[in-house]
Order: C-alpha cells, then sequence, then structure tokens
C-alpha cells in the first residue's frame, strides 16, 4: 500500500494549493533534460530554449540514463520528475548512432505522459552567430507570435502535432487581453516537406509607413534550426476526452435583464423607452384626421337640417 502524506506547514499548504486544480489554468511549466550520451549540438539547443523560457522552466543539467520515453516503463523517472517540479511540459535530448540530434517534446496529463513526439536537429544556428541591434533583443515575459507557414500544418498528421506542441511550448501564459507596444518577437515554422520544418526566432521591428499603422519587419536574432521529425505517438482518444473535459462551474459572462425560472425556464426583460405619442407632429393628411373632420362635418350637417326642421315645424 501506498502512503499518502498531507503537509504539516503553511509552505507546504500554499504549495499544494498553486499545484491544485484551477478553473482557469496558469501558465505551463518546461522541464529541460538530457540522456546518457549528448553532443554539443543538442546541448545548446537545450540551452537556448530553456533561456527562451527562462520564467516557466526547469533545467536538469546531470545525466539520466533510464529514461526512454518511447518504450514501455522507460517513462516512469520523467514522470516523477514532472510531478516533482510541476511541469506539464518536457524536453528529452539524447545523441546515438541511430538517432543523432535526437529531441523528443512531450506533454503530460495528471504528471503522465499524455502524446510525444520526436524530432532530429540539423543546421543549427545559436544566438551568438546572428549579428543584429541589441536594442532589438526580445524581453523576457513578452508574449510571442506563432506563425506556422504552409497547409502541411492542417493536412498532414505529424505536421500538425507537432504545431500543438510548439503551440503549447513557446506561447506561454494564455491571456484575454493583450498590448501590441508589448509583442516584440516572433517564432516563424515553415514546412519544407512533410517531415520537415524550418523553425526560427525573430525580432520585430517597426518602422514608418506613412500611416498610422507602422510597417514590421522581421529580423532573425536566433536560435534557428531544421526539426526532422522521426516519431510521433498521440493521445490516446479516452485521455484526450478527459483532458479536454471543462468544468461545468466554468464562471460564465453574466447576461443583463436575463433570469431563470423552473417552470417557464429562460426569461428575459425588453425595456422600451417612453415613446411621447402625444407629442408626435403627424401629417396633414392622414387618414384619421380625414376621418375626424369627416365625422365632424357630418354631425355639423345633421344639427343645421335639425334646426331647419324645428323652424318649420314652428
Amino acid at each position: 500500500m501506498s502512503e499518502f502524506r498531507t503537509a504539516t506547514t503553511r509552505r507546504g499548504k500554499l504549495e499544494l494549493q498553486k499545484r491544485a486544480p484551477k478553473l482557469i489554468e496558469s501558465g505551463k511549466k518546461t522541464l529541460v533534460l538530457h540522456g546518457t550520451k549528448s553532443s554539443a549540438v543538442l546541448n545548446s539547443v537545450l540551452t537556448q530554449i530553456y533561456h527562451l523560457k527562462k520564467q516557466s522552466a526547469v533545467k536538469y543539467s546531470r545525466k539520466n540514463d533510464n529514461i526512454n520515453p518511447f518504450e514501455a516503463g522507460g517513462e516512469t523517472s520523467l514522470e516523477f520528475f514532472s510531478q516533482k517540479t510541476d511541469c506539464s511540459l518536457f524536453l528529452y535530448g539524447s545523441h546515438s548512432k541511430k538517432r543523432p540530434n535526437n529531441l523528443v517534446i512531450g506533454r503530460t496529463y495528471d504528471h503522465h505522459v499524455y502524446d510525444l513526439i520526436e524530432v532530429g536537429i540539423e543546421n543549427f544556428r545559436g544566438m551568438e552567430s546572428f549579428v543584429y541591434d541589441k536594442k532589438l533583443a526580445p524581453k523576457e515575459g513578452s508574449k510571442p507570435f506563432m506563425a506556422f507557414i504552409g497547409e502541411g500544418f492542417e493536412s498532414i498528421i505529424g505536421l500538425k502535432h507537432l504545431k500543438e506542441v510548439l503551440l503549447d511550448l513557446f506561447r506561454g501564459e494564455v491571456v484575454e487581453n493583450l498590448n501590441l507596444a508589448g509583442v516584440d518577437h516572433a517564432y516563424v515554422c515553415t514546412a519544407l516537406s512533410s517531415t520537415k520544418v524550418f523553425f526560427t526566432h525573430c525580432a520585430l521591428r517597426l518602422k514608418k509607413s506613412g500611416t498610422v499603422v507602422p510597417r514590421m519587419e522581421l529580423v532573425e536574432v536566433g536560435p534557428s534550426m531544421d526539426m526532422v521529425i522521426r516519431r510521433h505517438r498521440p493521445p490516446n482518444e479516452s485521455v484526450r476526452k478527459e483532458a479536454m473535459r471543462t468544468s461545468k462551474d466554468k464562471p460564465k459572462k453574466k447576461e443583463k435583464n436575463v433570469k431563470k425560472d423552473p417552470l417557464q425556464g429562460k426569461i428575459g426583460n425588453v425595456y422600451i423607452p417612453d415613446q411621447k405619442i402625444g407629442e408626435m407632429a403627424l401629417p396633414n393628411k392622414s387618414k384619421g384626421v380625414k376621418r375626424e373632420r369627416r365625422e365632424a362635418r357630418q354631425n355639423h350637417g345633421n344639427d343645421e337640417h335639425a334646426s331647419k326642421k324645428k323652424k318649420g315645424d314652428s
């Protein structure tokens, strides 16, 4: 039987409250680690992605020889680290003769592996190899643009899966309102083939355009690389439905002048302003005025006929 331990200190209870399920989830954290064998290219890739996500990432520098995400039982240590650091995304790098510069990107649900995609890194260029004005360097914590160029991201299963994972990895915390002045960088992914994607990181430069809207230019600041899709494992359909399920207690936007009745159902109140019909100017040839004049003339004629009759009788 497994032993369940509860927090006894105030700090421990606050930490458990942060990890508890919420109606509106906070940003996802990323775990960065590598296997027994690695390469200089792969170490640089992991380090620079960690710096791009420094505010929401945890990096392990020790080697891990018992992690094999695509094999049965090989994700036990990975799930343990995910629960320990409260990370729902992970990057795992390994290097071998069969799969050189191998990078596994995955997501977890309830600290269990949800899905995996394996890519090979080619033509890597680090941040230090780009020359640009340092004033354009993106600021930490700013929201990025995400651009996916190519029809394959909508039709090919592997590219669609890679798009979903990259969106979760780099978009940061989901917000409702955004100040465009604070958006200073973009991630651009271009589908070169059905299994190859060119990934680059660019800063945004605003220039005069002669109008109110400035002209925008992209300046590469790195890193950039080619990602070759090797293996991918989509989530189980039952787990996917459970992960996509939303709470019924999610706060909804309040509807004005609407109430619910157990018998009549949904009832809405419609408020019509005073139309002030008595003060409205009627047209000269309206049917109502014609009828009133006709009736008045007829009544006047009847009165004259009655008075003449009385005079004749006398």
